[in-house]
């Protein structure tokens, strides 16, 4: 633990759901833990208890919370969950609080697996995610892709390097081969009922085109999805299809729109354990975010810094393949940040590449 999470308090202290197996974390709320196959090993998922009314009455059941990845192993820990978990009851709905990879990748399955005869089990996520996860899940696809252009555009020149990120094409695709067909749309101030309780939809940028977290007041609970992570900060990057693009802004205009939620309500992470201490978490990625766009100015201050020089000073680590194309999509958001602020310039030189110099 780092010295900022002991700022946080965690209710469940270390105890983690077994693979195919749930934690109750508040009544009706059950914690579903699956893994990844990346260094960020897990993402968490939520079951709550509902019910609906069909189109034969009323149905008794589960909505699901986010899906984890397209892959055997997901699978197979569903369908223990399945097994041992919902009480006999089937899934009445699966929303998705944003289109990527880990959270969305199971939605057709999922959806597909629950519906019958006499009701469809739909999916729910914004409109946007939608459509976006829809054209991502196309292998041809570049729109959440760092290609080589794009990275040698911001100072990656290694042929390796370019090479590899080459190769990346269509793995979106991968672990989201399908969506479905029909959604049920999410937008900010939504209520949806569930089992009673009214869990209110408050949308996040940045990290996600739109993202919708869910609180429920008289549960005082939120399930967060990456918009508050307790332990690491939410990847906020600019993408090939958006290169002029802000979400760093957008990002932290949304935290501050959180500001508005109890202090003290139980936050459900996607990644990470349940914690308290929302305006606590905001002021730690708030600051986070500061220190880094600080150190990018002193750098460009000193001389014109590409996305790619500025990657040793924003990550102090190695990193892989997957971790860079991520890192490079975070350089450059802090980049723009400072060029739509007017504190940076920037220029396309001679070479192709952007590169980004103090007023």
């Amino acid at each position: 633990m780092n010295a900022l999470e002991h700022q946080l308090t965690y209710p469940l202290a270390d105890t983690l759901p077994e693979t195919g197996r749930t934690l109750e974390v508040a009544p009706g709320v059950r914690w579903v833990r699956m893994a990844l196959p990346f260094a960020l090993d897990h993402i968490n998922l939520w079951l709550l208890r509902d019910q609906i009314n069909g189109p034969n009455g009323k149905r008794e059941g589960w909505t699901i919370v986010d899906c984890g990845i397209s892959n055997e192993a997901t699978r197979a820990a569903w369908e223990q969950v399945f097994d041992n978990e919902l009480d006999g009851l089937p899934v009445l709905r699966v929303i998705v609080t944003h289109l990527h990879p880990d959270h969305i990748g199971l939605a057709s399955w999922l959806t597909e697996r629950w519906s019958d005869a006499d009701f469809e089990c739909r999916l729910w996520i914004s409109g946007t995610d939608y459509n976006g996860a829809r054209m991502s899940s196309n292998p041809d696809s570049k729109a959440t892709v760092i290609t080589p252009a794009f990275a040698a555009s911001h100072g990656i020149t290694d042929p390796e390097a370019l090479q590899m990120i080459a190769t990346r094409g269509g793995h979106y695709a991968t672990m989201v081969p399908k969506v479905p067909e029909r959604f049920r749309r999410m937008i900010d101030g939504d209520e949806i009922a569930i089992d009673g309780n009214r869990w209110h939809c408050h949308v996040g940028y940045g990290h996600a085109p739109e993202h919708i977290s869910l609180h429920s007041p008289a549960l005082g609970v939120l399930i967060s999805g990456d918009m508050v992570l307790p332990r690491i900060s939410t990847n906020v990057g600019v993408h090939e299809n958006e290169p002029e693009g802000d979400p760093l802004k957008r990002y932290l205009d949304s935290l501050e729109r959180m500001r508005a939620l109890p202090a003290d309500e139980l936050v459900l992470p996607s990644h990470g354990r349940p914690f308290r201490g929302l305006h606590t978490r905001i002021d730690q990625l708030v600051g986070h975010h500061d220190e880094r766009l600080a150190e990018v100015m002193t750098a460009c201050a000193e001389a014109p810094q590409t996305a790619a020089d500025l990657l040793l000073v924003l990550f102090k680590r190695k990193l892989d393949l997957h971790q860079t194309t991520f890192a490079m999509g975070e350089s450059i958001a802090h980049l723009n940040a400072l060029w739509h602020a007017g504190k940076l310039v920037r220029r396309l030189d001679a070479d192709g590449v952007y590169r980004f110099s103090a007023t």
